[in-house]
């Protein structure tokens, strides 16, 4: 547990909401736990409690007590799935965009895995008590194929084959720009952003391996505003790094459509807010714990999307 800690608010702190300038001072820890602590007396500025919303002054002293976070449990709830494969060992869940797919931090309930033990019980173990049955996982705002593990002998053959790379993993993304090239591989590192520790870059010469493989399906001509237009690509990854299609893709200058995160507008005139990445896990290939056979998985891309496109 991290010690308690003081900080004196300086020129560059001055207007700050006190969660935001404390997010910052101290970044492996969430905004929303942040202002836990505040809510819970953990913060002082000058010795008395604020509001997370306090604006910071120059030279406030800034006493923190961090805890520890509250234990997580990861509890069945009625939540509709979508199963698109099942068998004795393992299922397929075709994963909604804004489902989390396993609590954390900020995030308790309505997670695909309280939806997953309300559907299934007992799932695999291996990979603790918060995470039954997770062998791989989706981003939040990402839609698509899932695999679940049932049992811990078919969870350890599904990781091995991760690990091995022998899973073909294919998804569908609508960048931002036209992709000059038909075909084409990225094969950059991935590592923490050092300046937003909330993102990731392939701009550094040091991270994890990662490549991705990408090709055209379609292009969208420039309309109106849209002067840059749009490319619908299939993407293969040899690697499941953090984000690492929309970090990939971006470094391209070629960000997922809604993922502002990694450079995508807010808008884009003429059409709705998406609300979600046009990113999509579009079939997964593996082989069955059971017996070895291959079996690919498809899962359709979402009508939100599909009507997204329409509109362009």
């Amino acid at each position: 547990m991290r010690a308690a800690e003081r900080f004196t608010a300086e020129i560059a702190d001055a207007g700050k909401r006190l969660d935001q300038m404390l997010h910052e001072r101290l970044a492996e820890f969430s905004r929303s736990r942040i202002q836990r602590w505040i809510e819970d007396g953990r913060v002082l500025v000058d010795g008395r409690r604020e509001r997370a919303s306090h604006l910071v002054r120059v030279g406030e002293a800034i006493d923190v007590e961090p805890a520890e976070a509250p234990p997580l449990h990861a509890t069945p709830e009625a939540i509709p799935l979508t199963v698109l494969y099942e068998d004795d060992d393992v299922v397929a869940i075709d994963k909604p965009a804004g489902m989390v797919v396993h609590a954390g931090a900020g995030v308790h309930t309505g997670t695909l895995v309280n939806a997953l033990l309300h559907r299934f019980g007992a799932l695999s173990g291996v990979a603790g008590e918060l995470r039954p049955g997770i062998v791989h996982r989706l981003d939040r705002f990402t839609s698509g194929v899932l695999l679940v593990a049932k049992n811990d002998a078919a969870h350890q053959r599904l990781a091995a084959q991760f690990s091995g790379r022998l899973v073909e993993k294919i998804y569908l993304a609508l960048v931002h720009g036209k992709v000059k090239q038909e075909t084409g591989r990225i094969d950059r590192p991935i590592a923490r952003d050092p300046v937003r520790r909330v993102r990731m870059t392939a701009r550094l010469a040091e991270g994890r391996a990662a490549w991705s493989e990408y090709r055209v399906l379609r292009r969208f001509d420039p309309r109106g505003a849209r002067a840059s237009g749009f490319t619908l690509l299939e993407v293969r990854i040899g690697t499941g790094r953090t984000h690492q299609i929309r970090v990939h893709l971006s470094s391209l200058g070629h960000p997922v459509a809604g993922d502002t995160l990694y450079g995508a507008p807010e808008k884009v005139e003429g059409q709705p807010p998406l609300g979600r990445y046009f990113l999509h896990a579009h079939r997964i290939r593996f082989q069955l714990p059971s017996t070895g056979a291959e079996i690919s998985v498809i899962s359709p891309l979402p009508a939100e999307l599909e009507a997204w496109i329409e509109g362009l």
